[in-house]
């Protein structure tokens, strides 16, 4: 696999056939080649990575901008194929965008992503080391025209340092010892209406394939991410943080969420990896 920026006007439309493929033919948000030329122009990012026979099989897409007198770079977009899935394309586009970063003296990343799709949580929080900065609800509306977004755009905003090497979070299950849970499916989580645990680090449930549960139920799929948003909103709100995430024995995955004496700066809610 060979990991580089795209150069030409066909590898640009390839990139927009991959969003349309990955978000759907009625995705509105899809981002033209005019659009990422013009970003790669100005010290963005527009790669993809590229299998031995010279296929496109996954696309990142950021931009650069100032933040506070900083640079700042948000990525916006990631898809791989679903056969190259968990062959670690999305890390090494992501290790690559990082490197692009750095030459050019930016100091953070940001990029935000679903809380319930643990397979890109594990990705950021503990292969790559990202931190949570904030909950977003509906932070891009309430349908982008996309059926993987049916349940709304709640997100969570994560930061990567640039210059210093990040820390992945830990994964072991025996952190969740004595953290009660605070979201998760109906019958485990508290109902709406009842008060959430007021303990020294609680737990926020996660289906172990979001996407297949909404096709399988629905209902089931809304109720846990209104539980999730619950809990989120709550205790990020609260200056608490995400200190672990764990797959756990039954499937399932959890975010870790722990009581800080002092809340950290959170940055402005943009930039999406859809």
């Amino acid at each position: 696999m060979l990991v580089r920026d795209l150069s030409g006007h066909a590898e640009l439309e390839a990139a927009v056939a991959l969003q349309q493929e990955t978000w759907g033919e009625g995705f509105r948000e899809r981002v033209p080649p005019s659009t990422l030329l013009v970003a790669q122009k100005l010290g963005g990012v527009v790669a993809g990575a590229f299998a031995p026979g010279g296929s496109l099989v996954g696309f990142v897409f950021g931009m650069t901008g100032v933040n506070d007198g900083q640079l700042v770079h948000w990525s916006d977009m990631l898809a791989v194929r679903p056969a190259w899935r968990g062959h670690g394309v999305g890390q090494a586009l992501k290790r690559f965008q990082r490197g692009h970063c750095r030459a050019l003296g930016i100091g953070t990343m940001r990029w935000s992503f679903d809380p319930l799709a643990a397979r890109n949580a594990r990705l950021n929080l503990n292969r790559l080391g990202a931190r949570v900065l904030e909950f977003v609800p509906d932070m891009y509306g309430s349908s982008t025209g996309s059926p993987l977004h049916d349940l709304g755009t709640d997100r969570l905003v994560a930061s990567w340092p640039v210059v210093t090497e990040p820390v992945p979070l830990p994964e072991d299950e025996a952190l969740l010892d004595g953290a009660p849970c605070a979201a998760g499916p109906p019958g485990l989580a508290p109902a709406p209406g009842e008060a959430l645990p007021d303990a020294p680090s609680v737990s926020v449930l996660v289906p172990a394939d979001h996407l297949d549960l909404l096709q399988r139920d629905a209902a089931l799929a809304r109720a846990w991410r209104a539980s999730v948003r619950r809990a989120f909103v709550h205790y990020l709100g609260a200056g608490w943080a995400v200190s672990a995430f764990v797959t756990r024995s039954d499937g399932q995955a959890a975010y870790l969420l722990s009581r800080l004496l002092s809340r950290p700066a959170a940055g402005p809610s943009a930039g999406e990896e859809r």
